[in-house]
């Protein structure tokens, strides 16, 4: 402390009440953190702070204030009545979140007025009750995120009505039988609501829309995944016939504007079941001993202009949206499959990031520039990777090929062999400059001729998945720099970059606090850089192990949703400052919009208009997110009906998830997820703790740890819901794989 100067005054908790309240009211529109508050109110002593913390979290309580950060309190400006959006849930327990806000306040079904997930409605802040949490009740329903709802058509004699598979509401879709549209009991169809509840009536009124077919039929059920989310599963029938009218045809003009490439060996690397080849890579050795490497993307932009009725449908799209055993392109078939998609031995107009690299992999210089090339050869991945195996290549050591005598195996030996030692090198520099290290794994299904699966599997990357992904990551991480790495004082011009926050905080805190159980180190503060290599660390650390599948699943929650925006911010993930999405126009509409501004810029243009491609930035994260999740629920289904003729049958497993309402069981030949309901777990009374992803009984001490193994039986298997229950089979699971009685 300085010479002459006090400790803080003695306040009572009245008194200080008094000046917090002065202070925030003083400045509504500050957010101060604790720092601030000790030192502008000379809050010096240990017991003042500790004090003064209290009473912010009973102001906040009071909502005399709201937390807008960790330790951060502002003013609370907002009245008694709010809007925002209302989020449902199944149980009950739904929620309102208000605009600006990140704390949802809870509304009971009572006080809904049944409004449905996604809805802009209008509350009111209801008193509180003494130790009981924030209530809300929705006092108007502003506007309604959807009309049109997937179900069950169940026809009676006098009325009919649509069954929706999520009990969304509390009572079922009233349909007058002229409106059925043909429609008979247990067909899957999509329903407009022509009336919603009022006043006068209770019941909600709706008309057919489509017919989708019998429930349980394949093409059905994944039509009706795709209509829940209001994805279309039909193309307009004039959007096919403008993309018929494209012929592909390479004019006298193209091949004068564009550099060709023809003549140097290039090859595409696509699962097996691909048509949409997006993206090639050609090799040579130049005279000066540098390696030319080209990336090269079908040029969808040259052939779908901006506003044409093409571009509108692939915009609305935004992405392609791939379920178990179809894909839903964002083009017409016509030009993904045909005149965009860079198939072998035809000549193709493309635009590629050229690179002249060294023997260690550093990019000597480079150029963007459209192209015209012609594929020697279409390889699966697997094809790809067992050319590198007859080489010697050893998948996952990070080792390049072995010729023998400097001899390669295979017509294209040296070509492959050599892209994957440079990508190789690309790779582990990379993770020296600190990206993080998730390797992902992916559910897999074999269907028969009817869509029934019959095998579900993990398929892992191997060297020559990575082979292309770091080719691609090299070529987007360039784009992004040649446009929004400008000299100091100059501002980029607009442009959509892929950016990914530093992980949550708190969720970082919860990873260390649950690895350390396991006796592992994680860092949760410092540089990008430092955070990012601890947890690669711990992923090397963990592999192989019985907690590896348990430590990677809480790591990857305190990782923040990639997304798409003109505010640059880097990406934590990769560690780049600059990364855009260049590489996959046919199925991304992100980057048709970043060939066509780099091609104006190329041209000497202006830039384009920040706001209007900030909102097709949001529209496209947005629709990702929906895709993703048409995607989750078609394995859902999937999963069920690959378990379903498996009831009563036992496997090994492990807990993938815990809950208050249950255990996630994984199982471990499969990989199958379903759940262990909480009123299947009657042997004790069981506390959730959410910290340490547990459940402990309360009077054995029982518990159940996330990633501990179990043995299961398959109870039921609900096709309707989407829904896998278990029960468990045996009685012995713990953290240790024994249960643990308390002492």
């Amino acid at each position: 402390m300085a010479k002459g100067k006090k400790a803080g005054k003695r306040l009572t908790k009245k008194q200080l009440s008094e000046v917090l309240e002065n202070l925030f009211s003083s400045q509504p529109n500050k957010a101060f953190t604790y720092k601030e508050i000790f030192k502008t109110l000379h809050l010096n002593t240990h017991p003042l702070k500790m004090l003064a913390i209290d009473i912010l979290d009973e102001m906040e309580w009071d909502d005399f204030v709201s937390k807008t950060g960790e330790n951060t309190y502002q003013l609370n400006t907002k009245g008694q009545v709010q809007e925002g959006t209302f989020i449902r849930k199944s149980n009950g327990k739904n929620s309102f979140m208000p605009d600006g806000g990140d704390k949802p306040i809870f509304v009971s079904e009572r006080n809904s007025m049944g409004a449905l997930n996604g809805d802009r409605v209008k509350v009111s802040l209801m008193a509180r009750r003494q130790k009981h949490i924030k209530e809300a009740q929705v006092i108007e329903i502003l506007h309604r995120a959807k009309d049109q709802f997937v179900g069950r058509l169940k026809v009676d004699r006098d009325l009919a009505y649509l069954v929706t598979p999520d009990n969304l509401f509390v009572h079922d879709i009233l349909i007058p039988k002229r409106k059925l549209k043909g429609g008979k009991t247990d067909d899957r169809a999509v329903v407009k609501v022509t009336q919603w509840p009022d006043a006068d009536h209770k019941n909600i009124i709706g008309e057919v829309v489509d017919i989708l077919g019998p429930a349980g039929n394949n093409d059905t059920e994944m039509n009706a995944i795709l209509a829940q989310y209001q994805l279309p599963y039909k193309y307009p029938e004039a959007v096919e016939k403008a993309a018929d009218k494209i012929t592909g045809e390479i004019t006298k003009e193209d091949e004068a504007e564009r550099i060709d490439m023809r003549g140097v060996w290039t090859c595409t690397i696509d699962p097996k079941d691909a048509k949409d080849f997006d993206d090639a890579l050609s090799i040579r050795r130049l005279p000066s001993g540098l390696y030319e490497v080209g990336v090269h993307i079908a040029d969808v932009s040259h052939y779908v202009k901006e506003g044409d009725i093409i571009d509108r449908e692939a915009q609305k799209r935004a992405t392609s949206v791939y379920l178990v055993d179809r894909t839903i392109p964002m083009l017409p078939e016509r030009l993904c499959n045909f005149v965009c998609s860079l198939r072998p031995d035809e000549d193709k107009l493309t635009y590629s990031v050229i690179f002249e690299l060294n023997d260690d992999a550093e990019v000597n210089s480079y150029r963007i520039a459209h192209t015209i090339i012609r594929s020697n050869r279409r390889y699966c991945y697997e094809e790809a990777q067992q050319v590198l195996e007859d080489n010697g290549v050893v998948d996952g050591q990070g080792e390049p090929a072995k010729p023998v005598d400097g001899k390669f195996k295979d017509e294209y030996g040296w070509e492959l062999c050599t892209l994957d030692r440079l990508a190789k090198l690309l790779r582990k520099q990379r993770f020296k400059n600190g990206s993080v290290k998730f390797d992902s794994e992916e559910l897999h299904f074999d269907v028969d001729e009817k869509g029934h699966p019959i095998r579900c599997y993990y398929k892992r990357s191997k060297d020559a998945n990575k082979l292309v992904e770091e080719f691609m990551l090299l070529a987007n991480r360039t784009v992004a720099e040649s446009v929004g790495k400008v000299k100091k004082g100059r501002k980029p011009k607009t442009f959509p970059y892929r950016i990914h926050e530093n992980p949550d905080p708190q969720k970082m805190e919860t990873l260390r606090a649950f690895a350390v159980k396991f006796g592992y180190k994680v860092k949760t503060d410092g540089t990008q850089g430092a955070i990012a290599r601890s947890l690669n660390k711990l992923m090397d650390e963990t592999e192989g192990k019985r907690e590896q599948k348990a430590i990677q699943a809480v790591a990857l929650r305190a990782m923040m949703k990639a997304k798409y925006s003109v505010h640059n911010i880097g990406h934590f993930g990769l560690a780049f400052q600059y990364y855009t999405h260049f590489t996959s126009p046919i199925r991304r509409y992100p980057d048709t919009m970043v060939h066509r501004l780099l091609t104006k810029y190329q041209a000497g243009g202006r830039s384009a208009n920040e706001k209007h491609y900030e909102e097709l930035c949001e529209h496209c994260s947005d629709m990702e997110i929906v895709a993703q999740n048409a995607e989750r629920d078609s394995i859902k289904y999937k999963m069920v009906e690959f378990m379903g003729d498996k009831i009563g049958e036992e496997f090994d497993a492990h807990i993938s998830g815990i809950t208050s309402y249950g255990i996630y069981a994984e199982i471990d030949e499969n990989h199958c997820e379903g759940m262990v309901p909480m009123r299947d777990l009657n042997d004790d009374y069981y506390d959730f703790d959410e910290r340490n992803f547990c459940l402990k009984g309360r009077r054995h001490h029982h518990k159940y740890q996330l990633g501990d193994p179990v043995r299961i039986k398959v109870a039921r298997a609900d096709l309707e819901k989407r829904q896998l229950d278990f029960v468990l089979a045996d009685t012995v699971s713990t953290s240790a794989g024994k249960r643990q009685k308390g002492k």
